[in-house]
This record gives C-alpha cells, structure tokens and sequence, in this order.
C-alpha cells in the first residue's frame, strides 16, 4: 500500500516498497551499529590481550573522535554535493561501501592499523547518515513523515536484535562479529538502491560550494536567516551527546562496570533493543499528533530519569531498567528530531543543512565521548567503578542543557 496525502490540492503518493527498501536500510545500518560500534570495537580493543581496559576505553574514545571529527567538519560540504545534483542515492552508496570493507580487515590487522580502519569504516558509517536522513522527504509526506522516520527507527533496531540473536546463538567470537556484521549491512541495505528512483530535482542549490572548511564556515554563517534553526543546532549538539556516548559505551559498561559476562551482556543489550522498536513507532506517531519539539520533550526528559537511575546504582536491575528507558526512548529522540530539522530547513539545501545537523551531532559525539573516556582512564584506578558513574553524569549534564535550549525553538508545521 502506497502512503498518500493531499497537499495544495495536489495528491502525493509514495510507493510502499519505497517506504520499505527505506526501512530496511535503517534495520541494516544498525546492524553494522551495534556489532561494530557498540559491541566488537570496545570489547575488542578492551580485552587483555589487545590495549586493556583503561587503554581501550581511551582509544576507543579517541578513534571515535577522529572519524566523527573530520567527519563532523566536512558534512555540510559532503551534504552541499547532494543538492546540486538533487540525488542523494549515489553518494549513500559509496559511503555505505566505505562502512564495510574496512570493518571486516580489523581482526585481521595488527591493533594500530585496525583502529585506523575502525576510523576510515566509522567515517564512511556517518557520513552515510547525511544522505540517508536527507531521503526522509522522498519516502514519505507532510501527513506521515512522523510515522515514516518511527517506523525507520523503530524497525531499524531489529538490527540490534537480529545480530544479537546471531552473536548468541551462533556463538559468535568477537574476531567473528566484525565479519558477519558488515556483510548483513551490505545484503540488507540493497533493496533501497534497487527500488528507490530519485527524480533530480533543485539541483545548483550549492553550485560553488566545495568540500573544505570555508564551505561548512559559509554554511553555519547562513543559519541566521532561518528562525529557529542555530538554536535547534546548539541545543541538539548538547542533547545527542547523551545518546551518542551511550551507544559506543553500552556494552563495555555492562561488562566492565556492572559485572556482566560478554554472553550476558549481549542477552541484556539484546532484549532492551526490543523496547527501542515498540518506541520507535510509539513516537513516530507521537510526532505526527503532537509535533516533533513537544516529543522530543518528552523523550529526554525519560532519559534525564533514565541516566539518574544508571549512574546512581551500578547493579544488574538499575542497569536494566535505565536501560529499558533508554532503549524505549532511542527511536523517539532521533525520530522526531530529523523532523524538526526538516520543518526548519530550506528545501533546497536540505543536503547542506543535514549536514550540518550531522556536524553537530558529531561534534558532541567527539567531546561528550573524550569527556566520558577522559573521566573513566583517568578515575579508574583510583576510585573503579566511581569512575564509570562520573562519566554518566557528565552525559546527564550535558543533556539538561540541551533540554533547556530547546524550549524556545519555534515548531513550523508542515503540508
């Protein structure tokens, strides 16, 4: 069944298999998300055998600031290459290839150059994301945009459970997952090349922009003439740190700080991504009736009660419960706020700005995850697993802020 809705009198209609080719991409991203970025990397570079726990955390953390930061510093302009053709499918395509190759050689390399493949893969990874937020609006209309991006991430986190499942039972070794992973990112993510036709369209938005820093600078120098969209941006920069440092550091804590074996952890982390898909598709539509800023709201302000409960007691049912909070809330925070970054932006730089919503993300990624792997190295031979609770409240600090920022963005309503 195609998605139809009535706009100025003119009937649009997107093609079911569009919606799903999308969706699945979503489920095949995560996949790679999970078993890579959240699971086998840290637990990886963690292990005695490999850099130990305090040195892991410290390189994982700074591996990931490496290919988040340059990323973050050049997704406008990797974002502005988009616009001017009005296709986003074919750089999709290159960046997703860039996301697998690499992964599936660390194991096999000596440690050094497998943390500069993590980078190159991780790069590839989110700057894939550019694009792929930016075909939200190709995929969907005014009426249901809320429920399409839900759906996406609601689904997507199947991912975390159909690899999870693998990694159990198919005993999967650590080694192993960085082979398996990507490979099932790359057979799942092909329907939304094969399905999806993008009709060119406003192409020469960013004719003159090029891929450097005076592009991105020029970039963030335009926010001023759309109300609302610099402080949606510094609030989101505060708020996703939260989101994204829990996702690199999910699995590592539940072994290293509240005593879970490797099995168990994945078994744990495994059933909270079932609450991430009901949630998904809760605030999906949660979007749609009540408006993406009231949603996101709502979503951190579960998350604030969440990290409170996870950094206040370092035991398996606290960390369970903050992580059914966390899990439920996952598709509701990233859901409604791609949304909000559609109402705001121009259409047709939608490229450019996404990239500018991903630059932002990044960048707390990369401060808020050296903040968090800064305070563990360095706390946690004195104080142990004092340190791993210090580092969930700087999250939580710097979640409050972005909560307080984006009070007063306005909401435009769309269709």
């Amino acid at each position: 069944m195609a998605a139809r809705a009535n706009t100025g009198g003119v009937r649009i209609t997107v093609p079911a298999t569009w919606i799903a080719s999308w969706t699945l991409y979503d489920l095949a991203n995560t996949i790679w998300s999970y078993g890579i970025f959240s699971y086998a990397i840290g637990l990886y570079l963690t292990s005695e055998g490999v850099l130990g726990e305090a040195q892991g955390n410290l390189w994982l953390q700074i591996s990931i600031a490496l290919s988040v930061g340059v990323n973050a510093l050049v997704s406008p302009a990797i974002g502005a290459l988009s616009d001017r053709t009005g296709r986003r499918l074919p750089y999709l395509l290159f960046f997703t290839a860039l996301a697998i190759i690499p992964a599936i050689l660390i194991p096999s390399v000596p440690v050094a150059l497998g943390v500069l493949l993590f980078c190159v893969a991780n790069f590839g990874y989110q700057s894939a994301l550019v694009y792929y937020d930016a075909t939200i609006k190709i995929v969907s209309t005014p009426a249901n945009r809320g429920w399409v991006s839900g759906l996406g991430n609601g689904l997507g986190y199947l991912g975390t459970v159909l690899i999870g499942v693998i990694i159990l039972f198919g005993e999967l070794s650590v080694e192993r997952v960085f082979v398996v992973a990507p490979l099932l990112f790359a057979v799942l993510a092909l329907p939304i090349f094969i399905f999806i036709r993008e009709v060119p369209g406003a192409a020469g938005a960013a004719r003159g922009k090029g891929l450097s820093l005076a592009s991105t600078a020029k970039t963030i120098r335009e926010l001023g003439k759309y109300p609302g969209l610099r402080r949606f941006l510094i609030a989101r920069f505060f708020y996703t740190d939260a989101q994204n440092t829990v996702i690199s550091i999910m699995a590592v804590f539940a072994v290293q700080a509240v005593g879970f074996s490797q099995g168990e952890a994945n078994y744990v982390l495994v059933a909270l991504a079932t609450t991430a898909v009901v949630g998904g598709l809760f605030w999906g539509r949660m979007t749609d009736w009540s408006g993406p800023k009231t949603t996101l709201r709502m979503v951190l302000t579960l998350w604030a009660i969440a990290l409170v409960i996870g950094a206040l007691f370092i035991s398996p049912i606290p960390f369970i419960v903050a992580g059914v909070v966390l899990g439920f809330g996952f598709g509701g925070l990233a859901g409604a706020d791609r949304i909000l970054m559609l109402r705001l932006s121009p259409p047709d730089k939608l490229g450019e700005f996404y990239g500018l919503y991903s630059l932002v993300g990044k960048g707390s990624q990369v401060i808020g995850g050296l903040l968090y792997g800064a305070t563990v190295a360095l706390l946690l031979e004195p104080f142990g697993v004092v340190a791993y609770q210090l580092g969930l409240l700087t999250l939580l600090v710097t979640m409050l802020i972005g909560m307080y920022l984006l009070q007063s963005v306005p909401e435009k309503r769309e269709g």
